[in-house]
C-alpha cells in the first residue's frame, strides 16, 4: 500500500486546514485497513493524532486535538482526511498518514506510512 499525503501549508493561528491521504497499490483493499494521522514536531518524537476504523464507526483522537480536528474517510476514493480547525502554533509539525489493522492498534503500530506533509501555524 502506498500512501500519498497532501494539504499542508502555512496558516495563522485560528485558521483551518484539511489534509488528505490517498492510498494506492494492488495489495489488500483500502477497507482492510484502519487509517490514521500522526505528527512530528521539530526535536520531538512522532505522536499519534487520530485514527479511524475501516467503516468509520470508531475514531480516536489525541487529547491535544480532540474537539478541533476531525478524521474522516471515503472508501470509494481510497482517501482519508483530517480536518483541522482552530489551529494553534503547537500544531506545527510534519503530518504523516498511516494504515494499520484497527483504529485502536494503529495508535501504536502502523503497517504502512505515507510521506509527510508540513503544517506550519504562525502565532
Amino acid at each position: 500500500v502506498q500512501l500519498q499525503a497532501s494539504g499542508g501549508g502555512l496558516v495563522q493561528a485560528g485558521d483551518s486546514l484539511r489534509l488528505s491521504c490517498t492510498a494506492s497499490g494492488r495489495s489488500a483493499s483500502f477497507t482492510t485497513y484502519a487509517m490514521g494521522w500522526f505528527r512530528q514536531a521539530p526535536g520531538k518524537e512522532r505522536e499519534f493524532v487520530s485514527t479511524v476504523s475501516w467503516n468509520s464507526a470508531t475514531t480516536f483522537y489525541a487529547d491535544s486535538v480532540r474537539g478541533r480536528f476531525t478524521i474522516s474517510r471515503d472508501n470509494a476514493k481510497n482517501t482519508v482526511h483530517l480536518q483541522m480547525d482552530a489551529l494553534e502554533h503547537e500544531d506545527t509539525a510534519v503530518y504523516y498518514c498511516a494504515a494499520g489493522g484497527s483504529a485502536s492498534s494503529l495508535r501504536s503500530r502502523a503497517d504502512y506510512w505515507g510521506q509527510g506533509t508540513q503544517v506550519t501555524v504562525s502565532s
